[in-house]
């Protein structure tokens, strides 16, 4: 199972972090992956709630539809694929620092991308990807410190 870890220093504290990156419609602001994203029904944010989207990785198109299994505020956040071609859950984790937050980001994908590239592809599209959540996280600890600025 490929799996990728990231973690970002964002100027923000760990509530203000939390409350964006759990927002679906906030995923293709600052994931570069996600093409559109939006939560099922309008309910407060928490375990169950669904949410679908489309992803582009390596110029492939997928749809998929996550639940959300782990629900923390302000410290972690967690959601897992129930429905589309591929499998994966990804895992956030707040820890307060000096001055702001440590996010730590990962994803637990399925040997072989759910089928999506096959297995002999996944060390490939992992150090592809890897590099990709590298430069979204950046994009979002710019975004946030931005918006704490303005």
């Amino acid at each position: 199972m490929p799996v990728i870890e990231e973690s970002v220093f964002i100027a923000c504290p760990p509530e203000e972090v939390f409350d964006f990156v759990v927002k679906p419609e906030n995923l293709p602001v600052w994931d570069s992956s996600i093409i559109s994203a939006s939560q099922v029904g309008d309910e407060p944010i928490g375990v169950g709630t669904r949410a679908n989207g489309t992803s582009k990785i390596m110029g492939r198109h997928f749809d998929w539809s996550v639940t959300v299994a782990d629900f923390d505020p302000p410290r972690r956040y967690s959601s897992h694929t129930v429905g589309g071609s591929m499998e994966f859950t990804v895992t956030n984790v707040l820890e307060p620092t000096d001055g702001g937050t440590n996010l730590t980001y990962r994803i637990d994908a399925a040997s072989g991308l759910g089928g999506v590239f096959g297995r002999l592809a996944d060390p490939f599209v992992a150090r592809a990807q890897a590099r990709t959540v590298r430069a979204n996280l950046e994009t979002l600890a710019e975004l946030l410190a931005d918006q704490a600025e303005s």
